[in-house]
Formats: C-alpha cells, sequence, structure tokens
C-alpha cells in the first residue's frame, strides 16, 4: 500500500503511445456524455463477433475477437447484493432469480441476456471418480471462495513415502467407484455422455499444491532425482487417468484431440527449473493426447511467466491465457499459432478503469493487427466489480478501433 493506505496499479511494462492516449481519450469522452453508456451498434458487433469468434486468424474476419463476457461472478456488484460465491454455486432458485434480474440489465446495456435463467432440472449424471490430487492425497476444501489443495507431503521424506503409495496403486482400481460398472451400462442405454479428462491444474502449480512453493524448490536444486521421481508420477498417473476414462468412454475414435493447462504458479520456477520439472509434463501429455497438427494444446498463467514462453512455444501451444504483464507482441513471437486471449488486466476491467480498458485493447491489438490470432480477454480472471457499462466499453473500443475491414 502506498502512504495514502490505496493499492497502486501494477506499472505497465509497455508505455503507452501518446495517440493511443487521444483515441481512448475521445471515446470515454463520448461514453460520458452519452450516460456511461459507449456509442456501439450492438447487433452489428455481435453480428461480426460470431465471424470473428469462429476463426480470430481468419483473413476475412471483420474486427478483433472479443472475449471478455461477463459471468455469474459479477453479478453481486452490479445487483448490489452480497457476494457470497458457495450459495450462488448451491442454491438454484436464488442464482435463477440473479441470474434473471442480471439479464434485464446485460441486455439493455450489451445487447444479450449473458446468464441461464432456466432450470437444468435433475440431470443424469456418471457416478464421480477419483482425481489426480486424490492419487497424491491432496484434500480439496472450499476455503476463501474458493476450491484449494491441501497440502500432502512437508518434507523429503514425507514425499518419498507418499510416491511410494502412488505407485503402488492400481489407477483404474483406485479411480473408479463400486457402482461404476452398473452406471456405465445404465447410462450408455440412455445416451449421457462419458467423463472425459483434458484439462488440469498445471504441473507446478499441482506440485506446489501438494508439496508447497518453497520447497518444490528446493526440492529441485538440493534432490533433483526425488524431484524427477515427483515430476515423472505426476507424468503417469494423468496419463493412466486419462487412459482409463477414453477406454470406458469406448469408441477411441470419438477421444478428443486436446489438452487445457491451468499453472498459474509456473512464475515462481526460473526456466531451467521449469524446463527440468514442468515442460516434460506438457511435452508428455500433449504427444499421447493431442499430437496432431490442429490439435488444442492450452495454457492459463495470469502470472508474470515470460521466461517460459520459449519453452511453451516449442511445444506448439496453440491457446494462451497469460499474465497482463506478458507482452502481447512476446507471446506472438514465440508462439506463432497460438491465439492469445489477453492481455487486459483483470484489475483494470473491475476496477472499470475507463481509459485503461481502450488502452489496454489498442496496445494488443497494434502488437497483433499483422498476425491476428488475438481474443481481446482478461488475462486471467473476470471478477466481481467489473460492471456491465465497462463490457460495452470494451466492445465500443473493439468496433471503433479494431476493425480490419477499413
Amino acid at each position: 500500500m502506498n502512504a495514502e493506505g490505496k493499492v497502486p496499479p501494477v506499472p505497465n511494462e509497455t508505455p503507452h503511445r501518446p495517440e493511443h492516449l487521444k483515441m481512448a481519450q475521445s471515446l470515454v469522452a463520448e461514453t460520458r456524455a452519452a450516460g456511461g453508456l459507449a456509442p456501439v451498434d450492438l447487433d452489428k458487433f455481435w453480428e461480426d463477433q460470431a465471424v470473428a469468434g469462429r476463426d480470430p486468424f481468419g483473413k476475412d474476419i471483420p474486427q478483433v475477437a472479443f472475449g471478455a463476457s461477463l459471468y455469474g461472478e459479477c453479478v453481486f456488484d452490479e445487483l448490489g447484493v452480497d457476494e457470497d460465491r458457495w450459495r450462488y454455486d448451491h442454491d438454484e432458485e436464488w442464482r435463477l432469480s440473479l441470474n434473471k434480474a442480471y439479464n434485464d440489465r446485460s441486455e439493455e446495456i450489451v445487447g444479450k441476456r449473458l446468464l441461464p435463467e432456466k432450470s437444468g432440472g435433475r440431470k443424469e449424471g456418471w457416478p464421480a471418480h477419483k482425481k489426480l490430487h486424490d492419487v497424491f492425497e491432496a484434500e480439496n476444501v472450499w476455503q476463501a471462495g474458493s476450491w484449494w489443495l491441501k497440502q500432502s507431503a512437508a518434507n523429503e521424506e514425507e514425499l518419498k513415502a507418499l510416491l511410494d503409495r502412488v505407485e503402488g496403486r492400481n489407477i483404474r482400481e483406485f479411480m473408479l467407484p463400486e457402482n461404476w460398472a452398473e452406471e456405465k451400462e445404465r447410462l450408455t442405454k440412455l445416451g449421457v455422455r462419458p467423463p472425459r479428462y483434458r484439462s488440469q491444474r498445471g504441473p507446478t502449480t499441482f506440485a506446489t499444491s501438494i508439496y508447497g512453493s518453497e520447497n518444490l524448490i528446493f526440492l529441485i536444486i538440493d534432490n533433483p532425482d526425488l524431484a524427477a521421481r515427483l515430476r515423472d508420477n505426476i507424468l503417469r498417473v494423468m496419463i493412466e487417468i486419462a487412459t482409463v476414462l477414453d477406454e470406458e468412454a469406448g469408441d477411441p475414435s470419438t477421444a478428443p484431440h486436446r489438452w487445457y493447462f491451468l499453472d498459474d504458479n509456473c512464475a515462481l520456477l526460473n526456466k531451467e527449473m521449469y524446463d527440468f520439472f514442468s515442460l516434460p509434463i506438457l511435452k508428455g501429455i500433449f504427444e499421447r493426447f493431442c499430437p496432431d497438427p490442429g490439435d488444442s494444446r492450452g495454457q492459463h498463467s495470469d502470472s508474470a511467466m515470460a521466461q517460459h514462453l520459449p519453452s511453451l512455444g516449442s511445444l506448439g501451444i496453440t491457446s494462451t491465457n497469460f499474465g497482463p504483464t506478458v507482452e502481447a507482441s512476446e507471446i506472438r513471437k514465440h508462439c506463432p499459432k497460438a491465439v492469445i486471449h489477453g492481455e487486459m488486466a483483470p484489475f483494470t476491467y473491475s476496477r472499470n478503469d475507463e481509459e485503461g480498458i481502450v488502452l489496454e485493447f489498442l496496445r494488443d491489438h497494434e502488437m497483433t493487427r499483422e498476425s491476428r490470432g488475438l481474443v481481446f480477454a482478461t488475462a486471467g480472471s473476470i471478477n466481481n466489480g467489473t460492471r456491465l457499462t465497462s463490457m460495452r466499453l470494451a466492445m465500443a473500443a473493439i468496433q471503433r478501433y479494431g476493425r480490419f475491414d477499413g
């Protein structure tokens, strides 16, 4: 905090160009003159977005694709309701009532009803199976409005013992519940789609969750053999879980060719540590489950992890969502085929920083104008506090300054 008790904004590493500042100030002035509603042709925006969203690299797209639509996280501040994420997730009647009230506003402000308003009803679902964190004995707990993994080993001796138990497990028998076979037969006849495993907390984040951040760093430095054993077991178990679920799904031709990692904590490792510990896991997973040209290989890491761009680029990443200090031009340099989801800072959006929203769009669009492939979105989560008028302003910035058709 500064002397006034306020949290200063994270400085942008790339200074905004003077002409961009004038453009942003012009659009913001029009927005304020219109009572806070940015000037945008809503029908045309969503028509053009449908084209741009299908292929952000497309030669004939009319404008930059938009990826910062608001969702349930944002209903509380917009409606003046105390935030209660647990109730919102578990009290369907309350959630749908908030969604309807929110949609009445969103339809007027951004031209769409953004949130579901109808009950999904009781849906048939496959019985829950154990996941990667269960194999590594990490308890998943709801705390401070989110799910967190509790550490399952605190030192090298505990880690060795944990890995002994992990290596001794039959993954198929461990992960599938007792009623799996009978439920599989019943649900298959009903046409209920079987579960797949194609997204995972990234290897650095997973390892720091179950073993601790400082512990992992010291482990890689001081005991690389044990670190490699942990790494190899994470990869092995991931492959086994995904293979079991693919086999249970039946027809191998239906197996999805994609994988998406969420690895915020990769920023804690330098390049050498990452290439030793985390990169082999990504490489192994991508080669096994999305090996072909055109397959989807994605990573979210809303942190300052630019040191890993060369490594990720070597894997042919096709989708990125990286931290707000990771410049779009650097991502494009190392990941030429990746759709860049970003790079607007989440706090720029949630603080409803009008000039900042426009300036960050202009910056990212300029960096990717020639290559295309930008989906203007937040570099990370969209948080409560972000208002519909800010979403409309981002749309207006795209429509006014982000067109490719002149």
